[in-house]
């Protein structure tokens, strides 16, 4: 009987252990978080905003089409040339030998032409006299006319080794601005190697860099620094996205452009849609979670929250303008949404 009493009272232990391990951890559990949620509000009015630069429709690298070393550099960065102004100039001392020892080679030929067209005046006159034969004849013939192709291809040499002189002078193929301008005075250049960047006169476009997700709108506005904004319209886009920056580059013509915006300047481009990003909406900025590799938002749904990959377009000290796969029905958390993970439990502020 005392053994039975014993064992009693150990389980009676047990149980009221447990019961009081038990009462413990219910009181250590944390309630569900109380957040501050929102609706997405439908984005009125601007799809998307993004930066642009100014830029001419043609902008050409110049070389020169010879090699050599520059000697004379008369123009700087950032000047308007006009068409044929002289922009650099070679060491002409090569230059000017090629050309001394074409005319040489020229004269050469031409005295050999000479030779062998008297050769064969006098040998023709020897045939009709029966002194030599046909075959003598015939080789004559031959002689002259390999010496009318030397005398071609030393001609055809020499205009080459002439033209090469005039190619030591580079001059501006047209009007425009140099934006760029590398070489110096006393550098060798390889010929086709580049040393300014024109920028022709004419046209000006913008030049826009797109997300990769979405597809350049065909139509938009430029905003100026004045606020101003100007009409602007799709010219061409990037077949493919670039892999440094995975954005998509767009040319956008303006059709009246400011005569005081110079090139390189950068604006403001705002586009009434974004094909690929989804629709697009407002929240508040502490809506927006940003760890991870993309941004994304927090939705409330039966009482647990669940990401929605967001793509950001906009920002302010308030608010975001994102795009995604929300409703306006959709409730997303508003504050604190760098602390949530997914299916967490979270109890809605009552307002």
């Amino acid at each position: 009987m005392r053994m039975i009493g014993t064992a009693v009272v150990v389980l009676s232990l047990i149980l009221v252990a447990g019961c009081q391990k038990e009462s413990a951890e219910k009181k250590t559990e944390a309630p569900p978080p109380i957040v501050q949620t929102v609706h997405p509000a439908p984005a009125s009015g601007v799809g998307l905003q993004l930066s642009a630069t100014l830029r001419a429709r043609i902008e050409a690298p110049l070389a020169f089409q010879v090699g050599g070393r520059i000697t004379a550099r008369r123009v700087d960065a950032g000047q308007a040339v006009r068409a044929g102004q002289p922009l650099f100039e070679l060491d002409p001392a090569d230059l000017d030998e090629a050309v001394r020892a074409g005319a040489a080679d020229l004269a050469a030929a031409d005295i050999g032409l000479k030779t062998a067209e008297a050769d064969v005046a006098r040998n023709r006159e020897l045939h009709a006299q029966s002194f030599i034969s046909a075959q003598a004849l015939e080789r004559t013939e031959l002689v002259l006319r390999e010496a009318r192709s030397r005398r071609d291809a030393a001609a055809a040499r020499l205009a080459q080794n002439r033209n090469a002189r005039g190619y030591g002078v580079l001059t501006s193929p047209a009007a425009g601005v140099l934006i760029d301008v590398t070489a110096e005075p006393g550098q060798v250049v390889a010929a086709g190697q580049p040393v300014a960047i024109l920028a022709r006169a004419g046209a000006r476009e913008l030049e826009v860099s797109f997300p990769d997700d979405v597809a350049p709108p065909a139509r938009g506005e430029a905003i100026l620094p004045d606020g101003k904004t100007i009409p602007i319209v799709l010219r061409e886009a990037a077949p493919s996205v670039e892999p440094l920056g995975r954005t998509r580059r767009a040319r956008y013509t303006l059709t009246r452009p400011p005569d005081d915006l110079v090139l390189g300047s950068v604006v403001g481009a705002r586009f009434m849609e974004a094909s690929g990003a989804g629709a697009v909406w407002t929240v508040p900025i502490g809506a927006v979670d940003e760890r991870g590799k993309a941004a994304r938002v927090w939705r409330l749904k039966n009482g647990k929250v669940e990401p929605v990959a967001v793509q950001v377009l906009a920002l302010d000290d308030r608010s975001a303008r994102i795009a995604g796969p929300l409703a306006a029905s959709d409730t997303v958390v508003a504050l604190g949404a760098h602390l949530l993970r997914e299916g967490m439990a979270v109890r809605e502020r009552t307002q």
